[in-house]
């Protein structure tokens, strides 16, 4: 497999950075990947020793934590991340590598995956961390009682055939899909072929909980991190304390934080802003696009901006009228300009997107004609479906980031030319993603993936927790599970294009944007970089004098 990648990366049709990342998904270290690439070995790096101690105040929302394995969304995820791990990290060059694992092996069909883990793994409590927790945690998650969204990911190649009436009992193809074959060492035998499981690994509801406490998550609980969960109060604070035992992975150092306290701010783009200039926190985990634009050449701060895959989607529930129409899904795409809702929301800070969820930056991406904004077409096929005096209709939003609601008032004003009237019900976050999974029509942000159709996977596929539009289309499910299993970025192209076609034709979204995350810290923050998920990774910070 490796020997056909070099081949590809020789004659042109693979890039490097698609050559690195599809070559450390089969197993390669990274380091090696870039030799292979034609990389030079970079300069070792003289180490400084780094400032230790002190307290990390960051700005961010503090919600409930609920069960890790079943987060609907990432700001609970970044303080459950810092005490319990995953078994691989994606890192901001989409390139991901073991962190609880060491090393794995796939199999020449991609159906056979070996997991190792780090000997020198320990849990909070002192217990040596093995293979019987993986299964255990990799068990649940696929459990469909657990209700994580993995099953997107992971379900088509590790569970059973889900056509049946309930796929709520679906349960894994085979008794040994997850199988324990030494202390440090586990395989996952796929009912199908797939190149992303490393990725999927990475899927941030799937980090290590501690059996003994059941998928129990709060302050006290065990994890491998090398922080605990001492303060938790949701709307207030959280506070997190650095381990002094050195457990992790690597039996790493100390986190060089003795404290990392997330402060709940609230939504106000005013109030962010002036908490970060006052010095009441160091930074934030994420921020609104206009105060980067306020603070931005401030002395003593710094944005911090990643071009990412992440998206909004205007999702429609295809089980409920006017949507089970796909004239009428098509119609509001048509009705829509992105590219000035993009220069309208993202001032400047993302990119139009094509309404079929695969983002320019992914490997696989097939450049299509622009759908373009007719609305005098929208209305002919609303007409069409049996409106001809247009629609009335409620979207469902939330109040931050700011993005978001300018971009679904922008939308309404533009649909209006196509006859469709539209009263927007704005939400606090909190409230919001509630009930984002029931209301009719919906606009919800997506973080973004590394690869093209891990997206797809989650919201589009057939049956799966994510897909909460009801959409389906068989089409679309095969062909996603014949990219799920091509390694050539070639052949898997055209599959992806088809895909796009379909979304746009039939699919239950539009989809304005590709958004870049921004964030401002104090520059007496070391050691932090702006992931694309905006994941936390504490361990690395540490503050200047």
């Amino acid at each position: 497999m490796i020997a056909a990648l070099r081949a590809q990366l020789a004659e042109g049709r693979l890039g490097r950075r698609g050559f690195l990342r599809l070559a450390t998904l089969l197993g390669v270290s990274a380091a090696t990947a870039a030799a292979m690439a034609g990389s030079r070995r970079p300069a070792v790096a003289t180490q400084v020793a780094q400032p230790k101690g002190g307290r990390l105040t960051l700005g961010g929302r503090v919600h409930p934590l609920g069960d890790p394995h079943a987060l609907a969304w990432l700001a609970p995820a970044n303080i459950v991340h810092q005490v319990c791990e995953p078994l691989t990290r994606t890192g901001l060059d989409s390139i991901t590598r073991p962190h609880l694992l060491s090393r794995w092996q796939v199999s020449p069909d991609l159906r056979t995956w070996d997991l190792f883990l780090r000997d020198d793994v320990f849990w909070h409590s002192g217990r040596r961390f093995l293979a019987d927790d993986v299964v255990w945690n990799l068990r649940r998650v696929l459990d469909p009682a657990t209700g994580s969204s993995a099953l997107g990911l992971m379900g088509t190649y590790m569970l059973a055939d889900r056509a049946a009436a309930d796929p709520a009992g679906a349960t894994l193809w085979d008794a040994g899909a997850v199988e324990k074959v030494g202390d440090f060492h586990l395989r996952l035998n796929l009912k199908s072929p797939q190149v992303a499981v490393p990725e999927h690994l990475f899927h941030f509801t799937n980090v290590m909980l501690d059996p003994e406490e059941g998928g129990r998550f709060g302050v006290g609980s065990n994890g491998t991190g090398s922080f605990s969960l001492v303060e938790h109060r949701v709307g207030e604070r959280a506070l997190l304390r650095a381990r002094a035992d050195g457990h992790g992975p690597g039996r790493r150092r100390r986190a060089q934080l003795d404290e990392l306290l997330l402060l709940d701010l609230g939504d106000e783009a005013a109030a962010t802003a002036a908490a970060l200039v006052s010095g009441q926190v160091d930074g934030l985990v994420r921020c609104d696009y206009s105060v980067a634009e306020i603070l931005a050449g401030r002395p003593g701060l710094q944005v911090h901006r990643t071009r990412t895959a992440a998206t909004g989607l205007l999702q429609m529930r295809v089980d409920r009228a006017p949507f089970d129409d796909p004239r009428v899904r098509r119609a509001l795409r048509l009705a829509v300009d992105v590219e000035e809702v993009t220069r309208v929301a993202l001032r400047g800070f993302g990119e139009p997107a094509e309404h079929h969820m695969v983002a320019p930056v992914h490997p696989c991406y097939a450049a299509l004609p622009a759908m373009g904004c007719r609305p005098a077409e929208a209305r002919a096929l609303l007409a069409a479906a049996g409106h001809p005096d247009g629609l009335d209709l409620t979207i469902t939003c939330k109040n931050w980031p700011q993005w978001e609601l300018d971009a679904v008032q922008a939308m309404a004003a533009q649909y209006a030319a196509a006859g469709i009237r539209c009263t927007l019900e704005v939400l606090p976050a909190a409230r919001f993603w509630e009930v984002w999974d029931k209301a009719p029509l919906a606009f919800v942000e997506w973080a973004p993936r590394p690869l093209g159709f891990m997206l797809l996977e989650l919201t589009v596929r057939s049956g799966v927790p994510w897909n909460t539009t009801g959409f389906s289309d068989p089409e679309i499910d095969a062909l996603l599970v014949q990219v799920e299993a091509e390694l050539d970025v070639g052949a898997r192209r055209p599959l992806m294009r088809r895909i796009e076609e379909r979304m746009q034709e039939i699919g239950p979204v539009v989809q304005p944007s590709w958004l870049s995350v921004v964030t401002v810290m104090s520059e007496r923050v070391g050691g932090f970089r702006l992931h694309p998920t905006t994941l936390l990774f504490a361990e690395d910070y540490f503050l200047n004098s």
